[in-house]
């Protein structure tokens, strides 16, 4: 038993120093590839419709523009400078939203902290365990990273469309331009997409996706704005 509490024991700090160590590490270092990048080209191999190259270019929230800040903010996450990582509130009524329609479409309420912690560390799953492991790397960003760092690591691995990752490679497929020239029409169309990147298009948006983005477009003057972004102006 002595010996089963070690391995436990080792095992676990061992876990704790590998967690620490890899998200400081992405504190300075750009993440080449992402779980879902993996999965999705996994995906098209054994037969799924999808691409089977990833499109992405990494650029410095520098140089992306600040319309895709408040694009994203205004649609996934306007309390993104106030939280600590969660929107507990938010939490609560999606899952009691989620108990009251089951079988139906869940409900979710992630931040973007949570997104990033999600698409960076772990691969695509439903299940308590990756939830659980989810709440444990934002904890972790959020403390380790900036609001700035977040944010840029964010819009370069958000998925956009088949293999299509970051706002950089978005902007150049989609609208024939770089992510720092992109209008708030256009920032706004990536936005809206995000939910479901993969059906929908920000070009040839359908209803519900054209009144997400006069929507979003509409509240982007009214998020809160970034220090680093006012500092650069």
């Amino acid at each position: 038993m002595k010996k089963i509490r070690l391995i436990a024991l080792t095992s676990v700090m061992y876990f704790f120093v590998y967690t620490i160590q890899i998200v400081i590490v992405h504190r300075f270092v750009n993440p080449v590839v992402t779980p879902l990048m993996i999965w999705r080209v996994a995906q098209g191999v054994f037969g799924a419709d999808h691409s089977l190259v990833i499109h992405k270019t990494w650029k410095p929230i520098e140089k992306i523009s600040p319309n895709m800040v408040y694009a994203v903010m205004a649609s996934e996450d306007q309390r993104f400078l106030q939280h600590n990582g969660f929107e507990w509130d938010a939490i609560k009524k999606a899952m009691a939203y989620n108990k009251k329609h089951k079988g139906k479409k869940m409900k979710g309420a992630s931040t973007i902290s949570q997104q990033t912690a999600k698409n960076v560390f772990l691969f695509p799953s439903r299940t308590w365990i990756r939830k659980g492991a989810e709440m444990y790397f934002t904890f972790l960003i959020e403390v380790i990273w900036s609001k700035e760092r977040i944010m840029e690591v964010y819009l370069n691995i958000i998925e956009l469309g088949d293999g299509i990752y970051g706002v950089e490679a978005a902007s150049e497929i989609y609208f024939k331009t770089t992510a720092l020239k992109l209008s708030k029409k256009r920032a706004a169309s990536l936005a809206a997409i995000l939910p479901l990147p993969l059906e929908w298009s920000p070009t040839k948006p359908g209803r519900y996706t054209a009144n997400r983005i006069i929507k979003i477009e509409a509240q982007m003057n009214s998020v809160e704005q970034p220090s680093w972004l006012l500092k650069s102006k």
